[in-house]
């Protein structure tokens, strides 16, 4: 038996988990209908996939929500986790399910996988025949993508970085790693039973002024991680940015420099997609400003050339969007995008090439670093600040790095602490913005430019 299979048996052993049948999970994959794989879809390029957001605690919500959505003509179902189970917390969720279903209330903010079981949930995904894809923010998710998998979910979205970083305080980085390392390794073994399972990156991070930059080089790392471990498919993601021109030269320097350092490790056959996520920062409370970003944000998918498209709703500022509202959103992209029918791409060639400069500059100090595996350099540069995720919780993050919007709406880098930003793009950032201001100024802008949206 193999270490990776040893260590399988022992989490699929947790007192919450139902009996996990190896061999029959294996033949349902391999057996699994191609429409459950994004990975089959995204081969195909017949159109942008459009995805929502969506879970609920109970089976029968989840089910309703998904009616909602083939109704509203959906490409890709989403599966969004509570955060008891994200938290490892099976007990709670157990327990917190058990009362959502008794007192017609939703004690939870998510549906939980764990809890429900791969054999219940799988009746769900197999009715509908459309890719689910797993949506979480969990640092330890190897029991979830078990399950997850299991239930004929075959798009794993997260990774070590992107779902630590923005969302935990204190979860040890190194652990994240290496239980990311065992999600790769079962994605990619599947993999070879059917379609590929596709992972995918979480391009928003902290949506909180994050430069292109930061956002590009985590999203390459993530990639060449699971790469490395034998996944074949996976998507590269950003989010809007609040300034159309910076969005496009960003899809297109992402695009151009993942298929650059894919072929850099021997790894030019995996298929490589782009995801778009529709404004992830603070939403306006009015309904209508918050339609007019939401098709907003579809034309920029429209102009970045995305392979996928994540949607929001009109109620994102006011708490858990009804299912009728998620249906709307859905819609309406589909709606917007059938009327663009594609955009033409023009790149802004200086604003490319800072981007290209700062993002291998970054990359080089990464790939320098004296680490024997790439996981490992990856985390000292993170220590270290090479790598720095402004506004990130995590007590590893040095949060040195400062950024502020110019009068275009771009994310500019007016403190680089120890990310190494070459001269000539640090200049050009700190020459679009007014820093003539003092401090407090400068702060108020900063918060202001968080806000930019409302």
């Amino acid at each position: 038996m193999s270490l990776l299979q040893e260590e399988r048996e022992i989490i699929l052993s947790n007192e919450y988990v139902d009996s996990f049948d190896f061999a029959e999970v294996a033949e349902f994959v391999s057996n699994a209908s191609k429409e459950l794989f994004i990975s089959h879809h995204f081969a195909r390029k017949n159109k942008m996939l459009v995805q929502p957001r969506g879970g609920f605690p109970t089976y029968q919500q989840q089910f309703a929500l998904y009616e909602y959505f083939v109704d509203a003509n959906v490409d890709v179902l989403p599966l969004t986790i509570d955060s008891n189970t994200r938290l490892n917390d099976y007990a709670t969720a157990k327990k917190m399910l058990r009362l959502s279903e008794e007192n017609d209330m939703d004690m939870l903010n998510g549906y939980p996988l764990v809890t429900h079981g791969y054999r219940t949930t799988r009746k769900m995904i197999t009715h509908f025949d459309k890719p689910v894809s797993l949506r979480h923010g969990t640092p330890d998710a190897r029991l979830l993508i078990e399950t997850a998998i299991a239930s004929g979910i075959f798009e794993i979205e997260g990774g070590p970085i992107t779902y630590l970083l923005p969302y935990s305080k204190n979860f040890p980085l190194d652990k994240a790693f290496l239980y990311w390392k065992y999600v790769e390794r079962v994605c990619a073994n599947y993999s070879q039973l059917n379609e590929p399972i596709n992972r995918e990156s979480f391009g928003p991070l902290t949506a909180t002024l994050v430069p292109p930059s930061i956002t590009i080089v985590i999203q390459l790392l993530e990639m060449l991680l699971s790469l490395e471990e034998g996944v074949k498919s996976f998507s590269v993601s950003f989010a809007q940015q609040g300034s159309m021109n910076q969005d496009i030269v960003t899809g297109a320097v992402l695009k151009k420099l993942a298929r650059h350092y894919a072929g850099e490790i021997d790894c030019g056959d995996a298929a490589i997609n782009l995801v778009y996520h529709q404004w992830m920062g603070a939403f306006p409370t009015n309904q209508d400003y918050a339609d007019q970003l939401i098709n907003l944000s579809t034309v920029i998918a429209a102009m970045v050339g995305a392979d996928k498209i994540i949607t929001k709703t009109r109620q994102e500022a006011t708490g858990i969007p009804t299912k009728e509202a998620n249906a709307k959103t859905v819609a309406d992209t589909q709606y917007c995008l059938r009327i663009l029918n594609g955009l033409p791409n023009v790149v802004d060639e200086e604003e490319e090439e800072m981007l290209t400069l700062q993002v291998t500059a970054i990359m080089e100090a990464v790939f320098n670093d004296p680490a024997d595996t790439l996981w490992r350099k990856v985390f000292n540069c993170i220590k270290n600040g090479i790598i720095d995720v402004p506004f990130s919780p995590h007590i590893i993050n040095q949060n040195e790095m400062i950024t502020i919007r110019d009068a275009g709406k771009n994310i500019r880098i007016i403190e680089r602490g120890n990310v190494p930003i070459p001269d000539r793009c640090y200049e050009y950032d700190k020459s679009r913005c007014d820093l003539s201001k003092d401090t407090t100024s400068i702060v108020n802008d900063i918060i202001h430019d968080i806000g930019i949206m409302q």
